[in-house]
């Protein structure tokens, strides 16, 4: 039986003010992000002060907002902005791109690492603790696009397919995969840092090729559902997606072949 959307993109309006969804997601994210590294040094697991922790907060919420925008409007719907320049700017409506947001957070990462930490802890480090609470906030944003209305999929006759405003057909509802898949690998990164914190089973860097090939190899698969143009066969993400996996093997291969065999032991 199909689904029809109705929901208000509007949590809740007090005067002039409006909380929506969307940016409740993105709240929420980036405070479960403070909250999961805090935990982490205070578990002795990452050494770095409390000051250095904001400052490299700072600059994954910097990375983010700028990132993901850019990549919206460079890939996606460059013409549309190029004819209304402001909306650029205008980040409430929505636009944001899961491949720039995580080209800005590793930037932001590796800037925070190169000036900051150094000499004291590595990037693969970093980036093991960060890919965690970073997909499960990309989850909550899926979901708030779901909200919204966002990024329906394709026309399909599947029995959960659903009605959204302003678009003709039935539409696979895409941004729900794409959540469950990232709540899925999110499990799988869990799992393994748990055995880590146990005994030291993987050196740094293994959880965060996990989650590059991974979430790579699952934004591959569901952009098969997504209603977007495509080039020579693939949509952009897809393009994009594949050089993440093809990346994360490479690296795996390179550098983690022993810590991939321990997983089960």
């Amino acid at each position: 039986m199909p689904f029809i959307h109705t929901f208000n993109p509007t949590l809740v309006t007090i005067g002039p003010l409006e909380i929506r969804w969307y940016g409740l997601a993105y709240v929420v994210g980036f405070i479960l992000t403070f909250l999961f590294i805090r935990w982490n040094i205070n578990r002795k697991h990452l050494d770095i002060s409390y000051d250095e922790m904001y400052d490299w907060v700072f600059y994954l919420m910097l990375g983010v907002l700028v990132g993901s925008r850019v990549f919206h409007i460079i890939f996606w719907d460059i013409s549309y902005y190029l004819a209304n320049p402001l909306h650029m700017l205008y980040f409430w409506e929505g636009g944001m791109s899961f491949h720039g947001g995580f080209t800005g957070v590793l930037l932001g990462t590796l800037f925070f690492w190169k000036y900051k930490i150094k000499k004291r802890v590595s990037l693969a480090r970093l980036l093991d603790i960060l890919c965690i609470p970073s997909l499960f906030a990309l989850a909550l944003g899926r979901i708030a696009n779901f909200i919204n209305g966002e990024l329906p999929g394709k026309i399909t006759d599947v029995s959960w397919c659903w009605y959204f405003p302003g678009v003709d057909g039935c539409r696979h509802p895409q941004v729900l995969y794409s959540a469950a898949k990232r709540f899925l690998i999110v499990g799988w990164l869990v799992f393994l840092m748990h055995k880590n914190v146990k005994r030291k089973h993987f050196r740094d860097g293994f959880i965060a090729v996990n989650f590059l090939t991974l979430v790579g190899l699952g934004r591959f698969v569901v952009d098969f559902f997504r209603d977007d143009p495509t080039f020579i066969f693939l949509t952009a993400g897809q393009w994009l997606s594949s050089a993440m996996v093809i990346a994360g093997v490479i690296i795996t291969y390179r550098y983690f072949m022993k810590d991939l065999k321990k997983i089960f032991k």
